[in-house]
């Protein structure tokens, strides 16, 4: 008896579940979820099989053709993996799990109507990476466990829901189909009910599992894409200018990586308190409103969750250890999908902005230098608490020197290889090693492939980017420790991410009265940009420029999205002496937004504020 995962209580000697099939009822009141989940095994199975569940309360076990109850039980939760159901079969290929979800549930987020937009319907939204569709239906939660899925969600009429799956019907609620739920039709078949059903025919690791209920709209903005957003026109249209080459840039995808397998690639731009910039949900991207920058560059992300649709969705990482896996090949594809659409400048900025924030997480990680490897061990660990950008930028920098020693066509016939060898599979790095010096003959040789997927730190051979603009931005930048500020000829034609390279390459040590100057020029704290203008806070907090307080407080309320959140708190609270002031702003403003931001982000940020305070 083994676990697979150590984030899982998936055993190595149990059966993996083949199909999992959803009835959902949406009780917005109690900010709950009225379930059963029919699990399909490949073959019969006698004696226990372990599943997780987090904050789920299981109200039986049955055998889906007696309905005889089924033994269970459910282990006290761990802090980190949450609970262990053990249900006893007796010769069953499938058996029903009739559960309710908990107003706790970590994957979850219930928008009472005044969080919302429009502010007359509420809105839910689930994020299940890294380990909380858990906390949605019971499941062998781990990458390692692909499956596929059909589900009934049970909403509000005046609602409507999307998910990773292709969307089949929106129909009236049928006598008897809600009958596990319910003793009786009245609640399933409620007046003012509609069940939305969905099917998901390709086999995908749980943390893909996503759905959104809420008053949706959507634009179409190419042959297989729709916009979806709450149903506000302006950010609809928004949304629909700002990915208006997504269409460009899935076929950019499919020369590079083969052909796009998942028919749809839909975007959903969510409320403000999404924790992430996208996910990758398969047919289903979801987004941070954030991206809508108003100048394309938020297309960035979508190439990035596009790139996704081969590297990570279609070949997964086997555990979290690997995420690399996932993280590194979509942003090394992500960048050469923005070279080829945006040209090669813009994928040089995008490598650079790369490249100080790989430099940042290594200061961040200098006391826990196993978070710096491309292969960890995470036993013990919560993956929220240690995700970074290690994965995504080491991995990319490890993917681009192989390129460099082999030469761009043969690393593309490479990369297209093992997407076909491995697509619909879950690996870990040894495969993909083993992979590649089979495939690339002496690359061993030429590269250390042990230093760079198991050393800490950035390996020697890593290559900081080289292009005109690139050089000019941060050469600029070393001017302003003389003194120097940009002249405004010099950055009329600046975009976000130039202004972002500029501030993330200036000295630390800056004056508070250069912050306010820079600031009267160029307005950088009014930046529709929060790439831009989050990096000007985190300058202002570090030079204590009291001044910008008030912004940062304002955009700590604003947004919910992990990556302003966690250097805007981390840069409040951290240091000793003489931070007092920013340490009770810091606990003040979590303590006003808290229940704004997604339990993900109320997590992380918790074991921020509780090491610092």
């Amino acid at each position: 008896m083994a676990p697979i995962d150590p984030h899982s209580f998936t055993e190595s000697t149990h059966p993996l579940a083949t199909h999992i099939s959803l009835s959902l009822f949406f009780d917005f009141p109690s900010s709950t979820i009225h379930a059963s989940a029919l699990l399909t095994l490949p073959a019969p199975h006698s004696g226990p099989l372990s599943l997780d569940a987090r904050a789920l309360t299981v109200h039986s076990v049955l055998d889906p053709q007696s309905s005889a109850p089924l033994p269970f039980s459910l282990s006290s939760p761990d802090p980190i993996k949450g609970c262990h159901l053990t249900v006893s079969l007796s010769n069953h290929s499938s058996f029903l799990i009739v559960y309710s979800t908990s107003p706790s549930s970590s994957a979850l987020q219930w928008l009472s109507p005044p969080q919302t937009f429009n502010k007359t319907l509420p809105f839910v939204y689930t994020q299940c990476q890294a380990i909380h569709a858990r906390s949605v239906f019971p499941c062998q939660d781990t990458p390692a466990a692909r499956v596929r899925y059909a589900a009934k969600l049970n909403v509000p009429r005046q609602l409507s829901a999307v998910m990773s799956a292709r969307h089949v019907d929106r129909r009236d609620p049928i006598a008897g189909e809600g009958a596990a739920l319910f003793s009786a039709d009245a609640l399933w078949c409620a007046e003012g009910r509609v069940v939305e059903e969905f099917v998901m025919e390709q086999p995908i690791p749980p943390y893909l599992f996503a759905f959104a209920v809420g008053e949706l709209g959507f634009r179409e903005v190419g042959p297989r894409t729709r916009v979806y957003s709450e149903a506000v026109p302006a950010v609809l249209e928004s949304a629909a200018t700002e990915f208006a080459s997504t269409e460009d840039m899935i076929r950019q995808g499919e020369a590079l990586f083969g052909p796009y397998e998942w028919e749809r690639f839909d975007l959903l731009v969510l409320p403000p308190s999404f924790p992430y910039g996208g996910m990758e949900n398969p047919r289903m991207t979801f987004l941070t409103p954030t991206v809508l920058k108003g100048d394309s560059s938020g297309a960035q992300v979508v190439a990035h969750e596009l790139a996704h649709s081969w590297t990570g969705n279609l070949i997964t990482n086997k555990t979290n250890e690997h995420f690399w896996l996932n993280e590194g090949f979509t942003t090394y594809a992500e960048r050469r999908i923005v070279e080829a659409v945006q040209g090669e400048d813009r994928a040089a900025l995008n490598i650079g902005i790369g490249w100080r924030g790989l430099n940042k997480e290594m200061e961040r990680f200098k006391d826990n230098l196993e978070v710096t490897k491309l292969k960890t061990n995470q036993e013990g660990v919560d993956p929220d608490d240690v995700y970074s950008e290690v994965p995504y930028e080491k991995g990319f920098q490890f993917l681009w020197r192989i390129e460099r020693q082999v030469g761009r066509p043969a690393f593309d016939e490479f990369l297209k290889k093992y997407i076909a060898t491995f697509k619909f599979q879950s690996i870990d790095t040894d495969t993909f090693l083993d992979f590649l010096k089979a495939n690339l003959p002496g690359i061993e040789k030429e590269v250390d492939l042990i230093l760079w997927t198991e050393g800490t730190g950035i390996p020697p051979d890593a290559y900081e980017p080289v292009s005109s603009i690139y050089s000019k931005i941060v050469s600029m930048a070393n001017e302003f420790k003389l003194g120097r500020m940009p002249r405004e000829d010099e950055v009329a034609d600046w975009q976000g991410q130039e202004w972002e390279l500029y501030l993330e390459n200036l000295p630390k040590s800056i004056e508070a009265s250069q912050i306010l100057e820079l600031n009267s020029r160029f307005r950088l704290s009014e930046s529709k940009d929060y790439e831009v203008k989050v990096a000007f806070l985190l300058l202002a907090i570090a030079s204590k420029c009291k001044e910008h307080y008030v912004e940062v407080e304002k955009t700590l309320k604003a947004v919910g999205r992990k990556k302003y959140l966690v250097p805007l708190y981390s840069a409040l609270v951290e240091g000793g002496t003489g931070k007092e002031e920013e340490k009770i702003l810091a606990k003040r403003v979590f303590a006003e937004a808290r229940d704004t931001y997604h339990p993900i982000a109320q997590g992380v940020i918790e074991t921020i504020l509780s090491k610092h305070i």
